[in-house]
């Protein structure tokens, strides 16, 4: 497992490092991984890249593209990508946000297969033109493709910042 969670992170860094430059927004969070379940709640570290450059308007509102990865304390790991639909109004943004990916247990809980999906509600709060500050909770669930269908809850404080 810890072989598939490193070849997770070498993919996102392939992956988001193409991005690098483009004046996209990056997201670093840090929470409570599955807080719901004390017998596996673990600390999470993350980053996500958000792509503003290739959005796409729809019946939702502005999709823009996510991809990311974390990391808990248990070595569990996920790396996803999927949209979010951004709703700001002032200062303060709303953001939902779908991303299917791969988890990797680690350590940490069997969530019962290998894809998993994310979905997630953020709260942002914007401190400067090119950063913010927030709060997220998601759920992950493998939507029963596996024999079992554990799922796990997490909150995140989020910081963004623009490059």
């Amino acid at each position: 497992m810890k072989t598939l969670l490193k070849t997770f992170i070498i993919i996102f860094i392939f992956i988001t490092s193409s991005y690098a430059d483009t004046g996209n927004k990056w997201s670093f969070y840090a929470g409570m991984f599955d807080f719901s379940d004390d017998g596996k709640k673990s600390n999470l570290f993350g980053v996500q890249h958000i792509n503003e450059n290739l959005y796409r308007e729809s019946f939702l509102g502005t999709l823009q593209p996510v991809t990311g990865a974390f990391i808990t304390a248990d070595n569990a790991g996920y790396i996803y990508t999927g949209f979010q639909v951004p709703n700001k109004s002032g200062a303060l943004t709303f953001t939902p946000s779908f991303a299917p990916g791969l988890y990797s247990e680690g350590d940490g809980k069997d969530l019962g297969h290998v894809i998993e999906f994310k979905t997630e509600i953020q709260i942002t709060y914007e401190l400067s033109k090119d950063s913010e500050i927030g709060i997220s909770y998601n759920h992950i669930s493998n939507a029963s493709l596996g024999d079992k269908n554990p799922g796990a809850n997490s909150y995140m404080i989020n910081f963004i910042k623009k490059y």
